[in-house]
């Protein structure tokens, strides 16, 4: 199921600005966000997970870890 975004807070001169942009291509405002998002975000790239798991364990360098068997230990004591 597609879902939805809601944008608030935009300046008067922008939501003209994007009717008369809809209306020349023959959509609706919703139909030409929708398209001006899709062709702005169409060229970006999305990164691999070996790529997010690299940014992640740079981010925590440094920082102390707790091992997975010890939080598993945790919570299966907390129950």
């Amino acid at each position: 199921m597609p879902g939805s975004l809601h944008v608030r807070n935009l300046e008067e001169d922008l939501i003209v600005r994007l009717k008369r942009r809809a209306a020349l291509h023959g959509r609706s405002a919703e139909a030409e966000h929708r398209e001006i998002l899709r062709q702005a975000l169409a060229s970006e790239i999305e990164p691999s997970f070996s790529e997010l798991a690299a940014t992640l364990r740079a981010m925590t360098s440094g920082r102390q870890h707790t091992p997975a068997e010890v939080l598993m230990r945790e919570g299966r004591e907390q129950r």
